[in-house]
């Protein structure tokens, strides 16, 4: 089924064409001009305008030939983390490698690549398919970016697959945090330290009494908290009038989410007017969480699917957001398939080629499998 050459190929130009997030012009234009040639009704949204991305998001629609079958949706994203400009892709002993100056952009181009291929062979064998919806991001690894902007009644399928994170091929996320935000300002009132420091309000010791208060770390087993930033500058011979704190959380319940953040802006607010400070609080919620059991339709499909191509079924909750988040909070339930590559986001990154092989045979499984019924 699968031209393995033809993959890889496709993969080592994809990975030469720079994309770092914020800057995915080059990408958008390549694989519009590649859904073109795969035959796909195809546009690029609006969303840069909300981003300020370079590139929208790249929709493609490929119609099925089968009727009464679930549309399905494919997603990957375009963008890389940093350092991902002017990648140099090494072949050696199965693996592709960058060399080691870069990222190589296995994530999430091996997904790319995945969803091309698979669609290609689809077309060339006429195999048995309904509908399709291609969903190329910008801007995944800048927080959701495209994700977040994107206009969800351009959504038409009814479940999806995010083709974007790590383990062998065959495991899937089928849970992710939600995650959010939490700038906080806290001003206090300056006196001389030697003097009269009694006549003062420190912002730093407000905002250590603050902290002390929040539940933080490893808060139960779908739930943690971190304090990321804690500034506060003055003079040794001054009490401090001005701290910045910056905190997140994350939880795959939603309703413990919205406990969080609220504790921890509780315990801002009550001890800013203990001390007789004010603070000011800013909280963004940065995507949804998401949580699919076994017996979804969408997971599922996965396993019938994994077990199709000799592959092991791995259910896993993910750490981090996905893209994932924002469908399954458009409505579209959607789990991450795992595409095999390994240490990303670092300079080491690479991904065995028997692995880009399995992840497109595991594609075209899962849209045969919904096809199935």
């Amino acid at each position: 089924m699968l031209n393995e050459q033809r993959l890889l190929d496709e993969f080592l130009e994809l990975v030469q064409i720079d994309s770092e997030s914020g800057d995915e012009r080059a990408i958008a234009d390549v694989l519009k001009q590649k859904l073109a040639d795969l035959g796909g009704e195809f546009f690029e949204d609006e969303s840069a305008a909300i981003t300020g991305h370079t590139a929208g998001n790249v929709i493609a629609y490929f119609k099925g030939n089968m009727e009464g079958v679930d549309p399905i949706l494919l997603n990957c994203h375009m963008d890389t983390v940093k350092p991902g400009a002017g990648v140099k892709p090494q072949v050696k002993d199965g693996y592709v490698y960058s060399d080691g100056t870069t990222v190589l952009g296995a994530d999430d181009k091996a997904g790319i690549v995945a969803v091309l291929e698979a669609i290609r062979i689809l077309t060339e064998q006429n195999i048995s398919r309904g509908d399709i919806q291609v969903l190329f991001t910008a801007g995944e690894e800048s927080g959701l970016a495209g994700a977040r902007a994107l206009d969800p009644s351009l959504l038409k399928a009814k479940l999806g697959y995010a083709l974007d994170t790590g383990r062998k091929v065959g495991n899937v996320n089928t849970s992710a945090p939600a995650r959010g935000i939490l700038t906080a300002e806290i001003f206090g009132k300056k006196a001389h330290a030697g003097v009269a420091p009694e006549t003062g309000i420190s912002a730093i010791e407000l905002a250590a009494h603050a902290v002390a208060k929040m539940p933080l770390g490893r808060i139960d087993e779908e739930t943690t908290a971190n304090i990321g930033t804690f500034t506060g500058d003055g003079a040794l011979n001054v009490v401090t009038d001005y701290v910045k704190l910056v905190a997140e959380a994350r939880s795959v319940n939603n309703d413990k989410f919205d406990v969080q953040m609220n504790k921890m802006k509780v315990a801002l607010e009550e001890t800013a007017e203990e001390f007789g400070g004010r603070v000011e609080i800013d909280i963004r919620t940065l995507y949804p969480g998401f949580s699919l059991g076994e017996t979804e339709p969408v997971v599922e499909i996965a396993k019938r699917a994994a077990a199709k191509i000799g592959r092991e079924f791995g259910n896993h909750a993910g750490g981090g957001g996905s893209d994932a988040n924002m469908f399954n909070g458009y409505g579209v339930p959607m789990i991450a398939l795992a595409c095999g590559y390994e240490e990303i986001h670092t300079t080491s990154e690479r991904i065995a080629i028997c692995e880009l092989n399995k992840l497109v045979e595991m594609t075209v499984a899962v849209i045969t499998e919904v096809a199935a019924g």
